[in-house]
């Protein structure tokens, strides 16, 4: 056995090595050397076990855990359309359609169908929001549009295990009294939690913070995540259910940050393990059986669900973040896995449908990791802003002259806005996106909506004849384009241009630009200046 987990250990090493030049995720690593390992030592039939499944699945209960401490219970109302109106909608016509295809298409039982059509509803929490939280997508409009679904998604696991309890019953169960039992357990379980975090956990995490002991506080950070993940398990419901309601109760006491970086390492330590495990469900004998059934099933899941995504977001939002949801839910998930497998067991689902099924899902979450890191790059080949009837824009005087133009009004333009204000500068503002522009509306600024990678755009706001350009957008691909045009037209005498990476600094320099600033650098200088500057009273 130790052998083995060195082995492990040594492989994932050396494949995200690999893969780290690549610009790849870890995510992906993990999963081929559990594919390796299974191979290399016949661990295929390990991967059934039930305390490796539980160790592994406490990968997700942490990242649970870790998303609830950014969102309180408050923050949870407000994405209460997110969680239950898209969220339920995109599980019932998922089902519903995979259901149909399933019985009057391919000719399989009405309860497999359904079992199936429920599985295939569910997206994979553990890729998606880690990454996510890697990249603070999360807190971006589309990363809770993606938190929502994902949140339903989870509580839709308690239905659909109902669903197939149902379907193996004896006759001389009462289906109601199933249903009955599973809300009583929940009205406790909510219950229990909220009393608990409400009067018992801050003023217990500030007894244990007094004694000054760093290890008895994660001792205590463990008891309240795997204890509140039990008892959910105990009533009946997923462990990270009651893992995602533990954190959200701890969002609201002083430790929340405390508590998050204690718990990190041992997330990212279990969830590499789930990945692993996922990994080892790759059965190559499988897909070379039925490669044509897993071409075609493949892109077929995947293309629906996206549909169903993408529609169901487009009726309140943009067209570019209904892309950007759908895009990053196309995946089957872990839960899927789980619940195929327990359908198997029960005679539900006919072996052979079901390990087409899992290399499917397998395949679909091994390309998550490239989708979700191309996915504001796909956005901006495909989806073209949501035209505006621009009402009330800001309208430019023919002869306005040395002001300022901001591409840009995201958080960076907007602090640049506020400083330009307090100077008493005169500037206009370019916006594409149309959650800032309408901020910039509601603000009374003089904003104008366009795409500044356009000249037509750059030349309404007088650009040849202000005082200064400043490009105020954190998208590197969209960045080059709109210098080129602002070169073409001020040949950049008088432009900045804030980037993240020396990297981007040396692709602009061949546009000739003069004032190109490495914010990481400037800041790290600003911070340098201030330590050594001596302020005498």
């Amino acid at each position: 056995m130790l052998g083995i987990i060195v082995a492990t250990i040594f492989i994932a090493l050396i494949i995200n090595l690999i893969l780290k030049r690549f610009q790849l995720p870890t995510i992906i690593g993990y999963i081929f050397t559990g594919t390796i390992i299974a191979y290399a030592f016949n661990l295929h039939a390990a991967v059934n076990n039930h305390e490796l499944k539980e160790i592994a699945e406490f990968g997700v209960v942490f990242l649970m855990f870790t998303i609830g401490l950014e969102f309180s219970i408050e923050h949870l109302k407000k994405m209460k359309k997110e969680v239950f109106f898209t969220g339920s909608l995109q599980i019932i016509i998922t089902t519903l359609f995979v259901f149909l295809i399933c019985h009057y298409v391919i000719g399989i039982d009405v309860r497999s169908s359904m079992v199936i059509g429920a599985a295939l509803s569910l997206s994979s929490t553990a890729i998606v929001l880690k990454t996510f939280n890697e990249t603070k997508e999360i807190k971006k409009p589309y990363g809770k549009r993606v938190l929502g679904i994902l949140i339903m998604q989870d509580i839709a696991v308690i239905p659909i295990l109902l669903m197939i309890s149902f379907f193996t019953m004896n006759e001389g169960n009462s289906v109601g009294y199933m249903i009955l039992e599973t809300v009583v357990a929940a009205v406790i379980l909510l219950g229990l939690l909220f009393v608990s975090g409400k009067y018992l956990l801050e003023p217990f995490l500030t007894h244990v913070s007094q004694t000054k002991s760093d290890e008895l506080f994660v001792a205590s950070v463990l008891l309240l995540a795997i204890g509140s993940s039990y008892l959910a398990y105990y009533f009946g419901f997923s462990y990270s259910l009651g893992a995602f309601i533990a954190g959200m109760m701890i969002a609201e006491t002083k430790f929340k940050h405390q508590v998050e970086a204690d718990l990190i390492p041992f997330r990212n330590i279990l969830l590499g393990v789930f990945f692993v495990t996922v990994g080892m469900q790759i059965n190559f004998a499988v897909i070379s059986e039925y490669i044509l059934v897993i071409l075609v099933l493949l892109p077929l899941l995947m293309g629906l669900k996206y549909v169903i995504i993408y529609t169901l977001v487009k009726l309140e939002d943009t067209r570019r973040v209904a892309f950007k949801t759908a895009f990053s839910l196309i995946q089957i998930g872990e839960f899927s896995l789980a619940i195929l497998e327990l359908a198997r067991s029960q005679d539900l689902v006919d072996k052979t449908y079901s390990q087409i099924l899992i290399v499917t899902i397998v395949i679909s979450m091994i390309l998550t990791p490239i989708i979700l890191k191309n996915l504001s790059k796909a956005a901006g080949l495909l989806i073209s802003e949501d035209p505006l009837e621009v009402v009330n824009t800001y309208n430019v005087e023919k002869d306005t002259a040395n002001h300022v133009v901001v591409l840009g009004y995201g958080r960076f333009g907007q602090a640049i806005v506020e400083e330009l204000k307090a100077m008493g500068q005169k500037y206009i503002i370019i916006e594409h996106n149309v959650k800032f522009y309408q901020i910039g509306q509601e603000r009374n600024e003089p904003i104008v909506f366009g795409n500044a990678a356009q000249r037509h755009i750059l030349n309404s706001v007088n650009i040849i004849s202000s005082s200064a350009v400043i490009v105020a957008v954190n998208n590197p691909d969209a960045l080059h384009l709109i210098c080129e045009a602002v070169d073409s037209l001020t040949h950049n005498t008088k432009t900045i241009v804030t980037v993240t990476t020396d990297g981007e600094k040396e692709i602009l320099e061949s546009l000739h630009l003069e004032h190109i600033i490495v914010e990481t650098k400037q800041l790290s200088k600003a911070v340098v200046d201030e330590v050594m500057y001596c302020r005498l009273n």
